[in-house]
C-alpha cells in the first residue's frame, strides 16, 4: 500500500484592509474595516471556512516611516486574536511580540491566556525588534546591537519555556469537598538566575491546552536561522526565487541535528503576495492598479527604514546610491540584504523598487489564474523549497476569499492540503503533538 501523499501547511498573514500599502485606497477596499474588529474576526472565519492552519497578525511598536500615508500595524495583535478567538472555532492565531521591549513573565502569561481562551490554538511569532522608531519608544537612543538582541532572545525564550512548564497537567485540582484548588506539589518556581533576567516563578496561570503555543520565527539572517534552528517550528520567510528558497530550506534544516532536532519538526513557509483574477493579464492589469496608487513619499521613507539608510530626497528614476555591507546593518539584516540584492540584479531605479515592494515589502509576488498560483504553490513545495506557505493577500477581504474559494479547491483536489480539520489545535494542524511538562516526562521514565 503506497503512502499517503505528503500536505503542505497554509497559514494567512493578515494585515489591515491588505498587505499592499495602497490597499486601503483601492476601490475593493473599506479602509475604515482597519478600525472595525467584525472585520478581522470575519477574516478568521474566511480562514477557516478554507481550512488553513492559521492566521497571523504581525506588530511594530511604532506608528510607521510617515503616518500621514499609512501605518503597518493599528491593534495590540494578541488582544485583537483574543476577539477573533470568539469568532472561530479551529484557526490558529498567531501573532508578534518583541524579545527586546518585554519582559518574560508578562509575555508567557499573555501567551498561555490566549491559548487557554482559545482552547489551543495560540502562536507565538518571536523578534528582536530592528526598527529605530521602535527603540526611541522605550528609551533607546539606537537600535540595540543585532548580537546583542538575539542574546537576549534566547535567554528570554528560555525563561519563557520554564515558565509554561511551571504548572504540571492536572495541577488544577478543584475539590470543593475539600477546599483544595490546587495541589502545589505540581506547580512549581524556575528560580532562573540569568545574564538578563531573574525569575522565580511559577507562572500565574496554568499549563495550557498546548502545554506551551506554537513557536514562531522570521529572521533569515546568521543569527536568525541559527536561532530558528534552535527554537522554531514554523518560520516565516521571504525568498523570491525558487533557487533561494531551495538553499534556504536545505541550510536551515541542516541545522537542526545540531539541536537534536529532525526536519520535520520545523515547518518553513515562504511568504507569497497573490494577485488572482481569471485571466494572467487581468492579474496584472490588478496589480497593476495598486501600483499605480503607491504614494512615493511613503514608499521612500519605507524603504528608508528597510535599508537603514536615507533615501527620502533621492531622485526616484535613479538607481540605489551605494549601500553599506550586511554587517554594517543594526536592523533587519536578512530584509536589507534581500532588497538591495534585488536592486542590484535587476538594475531597478528607486522607483521600480518600490513599485515591486509595494505589496509585500520583499516577500513575492505573483499575479495570475488561480491555477497558476496553484502551480507555483505546488512547485516550490515538491521541489524542496517550502513545507508550506505565508499567503499574504494583498486587499482583504477580497484578496483572501479568492485565495480560499478559487485556489485551496484546486490544492485539495490535488490532495496537496487538507480538506477538513483533523485536530483542534495550532500545534496540531502543524503535525506537532501538545508539549508534555518536563515532570510528566521524568515520571514516564522513572515508569519505564
Amino acid at each position: 500500500m503506497s503512502e499517503p501523499r505528503k500536505t503542505f501547511h497554509l497559514n494567512a498573514f493578515l494585515m489591515g484592509v491588505g498587505h499592499h500599502e495602497a490597499a486601503w485606497r483601492h476601490p475593493r477596499t473599506e479602509a475604515r474595516r482597519v478600525l472595525d474588529v467584525a472585520h478581522f474576526q470575519e477574516l478568521g472565519r474566511i480562514a477557516e471556512r478554507g481550512k488553513l492552519d492559521s492566521v497571523f497578525f504581525a506588530d511594530g511598536l511604532a506608528v510607521g516611516p510617515q503616518i500621514k500615508r499609512n501605518t503597518l500595524a493599528v491593534f495590540e495583535p494578541v488582544t485583537l486574536l483574543s476577539a477573533i478567538a470568539t469568532a472561530t472555532e479551529r484557526i490558529g492565531l498567531i501573532a508578534t511580540a518583541s524579545t527586546t521591549y518585554n519582559e518574560p513573565f508578562n509575555l508567557a502569561r499573555v501567551f498561555a491566556s490566549l491559548d487557554h481562551l482559545s482552547g489551543g490554538r495560540a502562536g507565538w511569532n518571536i523578534v528582536t525588534s530592528g526598527n529605530e522608531q521602535e527603540a526611541f519608544n522605550f528609551g533607546y537612543d539606537a537600535i540595540p546591537e543585532h548580537a546583542r538582541r538575539y542574546e537576549r532572545a534566547e535567554e528570554f525564550v528560555d525563561v519563557a519555556l520554564q515558565l509554561w512548564d511551571s504548572w504540571e497537567s492536572g495541577a488544577i485540582v478543584l475539590d470543593e469537598e475539600t477546599g483544595v484548588f490546587a495541589d502545589p506539589d505540581r506547580v512549581h518556581t524556575i528560580d532562573h538566575v540569568g545574564e538578563r533576567f531573574r525569575v522565580r516563578g511559577p507562572l500565574n496561570s496554568p499549563r495550557s491546552p498546548q502545554g506551551r503555543p506554537l513557536l514562531v520565527q522570521a529572521g533569515s539572517s546568521e543569527s536568525g536561522k541559527e536561532f530558528a534552528a534552535r527554537y522554531a517550528e514554523a518560520v516565516f520567510t521571504a525568498q523570491r526565487t525558487l533557487e533561494e528558497g531551495q538553499r534556504f530550506y536545505r541550510d536551515l534544516k541542516s541545522r537542526l541535528p545540531k539541536y537534536g532536532r529532525s526536519a520535520d519538526e520545523l515547518k518553513v513557509l515562504p511568504g507569497l503576495v497573490p494577485f488572482i483574477a481569471d485571466t494572467p493579464e487581468q492579474a496584472r492589469a490588478l496589480e497593476q492598479e495598486f501600483t499605480d496608487l503607491i504614494s512615493p513619499d511613503y514608499a521612500l521613507r519605507q524603504l528608508s527604514s528597510l535599508l537603514g539608510v536615507d533615501l527620502t530626497a533621492h531622485a526616484l528614476d535613479a538607481p540605489l546610491p551605494p549601500l553599506p555591507e550586511e554587517s554594517e546593518i543594526e536592523g533587519g539584516k536578512s530584509r536589507f540584504t534581500l532588497v538591495k540584492e534585488l536592486a542590484e540584479h535587476e538594475r531597478l531605479t528607486v522607483r521600480q523598487l518600490i513599485g515591486k515592494l509595494g505589496g509585500g515589502r520583499g516577500h513575492r509576488t505573483f499575479a495570475g489564474t488561480p491555477e497558476q498560483i496553484a502551480d507555483e504553490l505546488q512547485t516550490w513545495f515538491e521541489n524542496g523549497a517550502a513545507d508550506g506557505f505565508n499567503i499574504m493577500p494583498p486587499y482583504l477581504p477580497g484578496g483572501l476569499t479568492d485565495f480560499v474559494d478559487r485556489v485551496v479547491p484546486i490544492l485539495q483536489e490535488r490532495g496537496l492540503f487538507r480538506t477538513e480539520y483533523t485536530t483542534t489545535t495550532l500545534r496540531g494542524h502543524y503535525g506537532l503533538e501538545p508539549v508534555e511538562s518536563q515532570f510528566a516526562q521524568a515520571a514516564a521514565r522513572a515508569t519505564a
